[in-house]
C-alpha cells in the first residue's frame, strides 16, 4: 500500500492479566466500529460495549479507510468498474489484501497473543467493506475461514465474483454471513433475496456454511449494523 493506514485495535478485557491467546477479526472501516466521535456519520457499531458482554473474547483489528475523494471505493473494490452510481471505480482491493496478509497480519501475530491459524481468523465489513469481506474469504481462503458481509455491495461485480466462486477451492469449514436490510435497494424485497441467495447458494454447494439475515426494517447505516452483532458473532464463532 502507498499510504499509512490507521489501525483501530481492540484487545479483550483483561488481556494484560492473562497469557491466553485469542482469535482475530480483521474489520474494514475501523473508525466506525467503537467510538461515535470517530465515526464518519457520528454513529459507530458500538462494538466495545457489545464485546464487553459477549461470552467469547476476540482481538479486533479495524482498518481505517482512505477518506480522500473516491479513494475508499477504489480501495474497497477488488476490480475496476467504469460505471457505478458513484462514478468509475479503480479497484485496488487485492492490493489491500496483499498488505493485510503480508505485512499487517504477521505484525499483529508477532506483537499480540493471537491464534494465527485460518480457523481463528475472520474478515468483516459493511457495504463496500462487506464486498471486501466476501471477496477476501474466497480469494484468500487459506488465511480467512470466516466472513461477515453486512449489506455488501456484491451487485457491483456479479460476473467477477461468480467466476471467482467457480474457480476457487474452498475449505468446507468456511462460514459466511450475509445480510441486508428490508429498506435497502428501494424496498425491493424480491431483489434483496435474489442477491443474497445468488451469493450464498454457490458457497453451500462447495460445502461451506452460510447464514442469510434479512433484517426487517434494516437500513444501510451503522445503527442498523450494530444490531446485527449478536447474530453474526454467534453464527461465525459458535
Amino acid at each position: 500500500m502507498q499510504r499509512s493506514i490507521p489501525i483501530h485495535l481492540r484487545l479483550p478485557r483483561g488481556y494484560d492479566q492473562s497469557d491466553e491467546r485469542y482469535p482475530v477479526i480483521y474489520m474494514l472501516d475501523g473508525h466506525n466500529l467503537f467510538v461515535d466521535q470517530e465515526a464518519t456519520y457520528g454513529k459507530s457499531w458500538n462494538l466495545d460495549a457489545f464485546l464487553a458482554g459477549y461470552d467469547k473474547p476476540f482481538i479486533i483489528v479495524g482498518l481505517e479507510c482512505d477518506h480522500q475523494g473516491n479513494n475508499r471505493l477504489n480501495e474497497y473494490a477488488p476490480w475496476d468498474n467504469p460505471r457505478t452510481p458513484a462514478g468509475p471505480i479503480h479497484g485496488r482491493g487485492e492490493e489491500l489484501f496483499e498488505w493485510i496478509i503480508r505485512e499487517l497480519k504477521p505484525l499483529i501475530d508477532r506483537h499480540y497473543r493471537t491464534w494465527p491459524q485460518r480457523e481463528a481468523t475472520a474478515i468483516a465489513g459493511s457495504s463496500m467493506g462487506g464486498l471486501m469481506a466476501y471477496y477476501g474469504v474466497l480469494a484468500h481462503n487459506d488465511v480467512f475461514s470466516k466472513a461477515a458481509a453486512l449489506s455488501p455491495s456484491l451487485f457491483l461485480y456479479p460476473k467477477q465474483l461468480h467466476e471467482l466462486l467457480n474457480s476457487t477451492e474452498l475449505n468446507p469449514d468456511t462460514r459466511v454471513y450475509l445480510s441486508m436490510g428490508s429498506t435497502e435497494l428501494r424496498h425491493n424485497t424480491r431483489r434483496i433475496w435474489q442477491i443474497l441467495h445468488q451469493f450464498s447458494k454457490p458457497l453451500e454447494r462447495k460445502g461451506c456454511l452460510t447464514r442469510i439475515n434479512y433484517v426487517k426494517g434494516g437500513k444501510h447505516n451503522e445503527a442498523s449494523w450494530e444490531k446485527e452483532s449478536p447474530v453474526w458473532f454467534d453464527f461465525l464463532w459458535k
